[in-house]
């Protein structure tokens, strides 16, 4: 029954049981199965826009980490409607997993303006301007309630990384899954959180495909930290690794 249930949460969470149009500007507005199942348009009503292959990815690691008994909680920096963190919930709940949060990092405002000064491989980013990708904290809340997930362990940390990542009450991390497009936002996750990931954990990069700028702020860290394990391709957009150690 596990396999039926989180199957039916990936397609509600798409929404590709009703079809909600895309409303991306580059792609046709229609309903698009393949584009959908792949990530490639926003959503009009979707709780997330990552796609199924990256959904399976979630589900893949988390089974994973569950089955092995790595220690740690699962999180996401960069949430939007909360679609993946909703996820990240429901298998918990599949598996009766008590003993494990689901932290939901985001602004809850949209993304930053760019730090060129700081990080100039922003400079340029206009992610800041795009009011479709802020949603309230109420809202992703009030999604995680209409799936029955929203108890107490879901912790939600508002704000800026580089404001709430370092003081964020997090201990160890199992599942990891970046989703913050800038490099900054990418860095402050990583410097933050990587070393609180335990081996055989798994570090989920979104966005590492579209962006050159996350995918730098990627490389820069693991080439300051001699992290070689091999970068995995989930779709277009999305990578993930298995750390097999601690950070040097």
């Amino acid at each position: 029954m596990n396999g039926l249930y989180l199957d039916l949460m990936k397609r509600a969470l798409m929404n590709s049981i009703y079809k909600d149009p895309n409303i991306a500007e580059g792609w046709p507005p229609e309903f698009d199965e393949e584009r959908r199942a792949n990530g490639l348009d926003w959503p009009r009503d979707a709780h997330t826009m990552i796609g199924l292959k990256r959904l399976d990815n979630i589900q893949t690691c988390a089974e994973q980490v569950i089955r092995d008994g790595i220690p740690g909680d699962f999180i996401e920096t960069g949430v939007w409607r909360g679609g993946a963190c909703i996820f990240m919930r429901a298998i918990l709940k599949a598996y009766q997993v008590t003993d494990r949060f689901v932290w939901v990092a985001d602004s809850f405002a949209g993304l930053p303006t760019p730090n060129v000064e700081k990080y100039p491989d922003d400079e340029g980013d206009q992610l800041s301007t795009i009011d479709f990708l802020a949603v309230s904290l109420e809202t992703v809340q009030g999604n995680f309630r209409a799936y029955g997930l929203l108890d107490q362990q879901v912790k939600f940390l508002k704000g800026w990384f580089r404001d709430t990542l370092p003081l964020a009450p997090v201990e160890r991390l199992a599942l990891l899954r970046l989703d913050g497009d800038m490099y900054e936002s990418t860095t402050d996750a990583l410097v933050n959180l990587y070393p609180k990931l335990s081996p055989g954990g798994y570090c989920i990069i979104d966005d590492y495909g579209t962006f050159y700028s996350c995918r730098k702020a990627v490389h820069d860290y693991r080439e300051a930290h001699r992290i070689d394990e091999p970068v995995q391709e989930i779709d277009s957009d999305g990578v993930f690794w298995q750390k097999r150690a601690p950070v040097q």
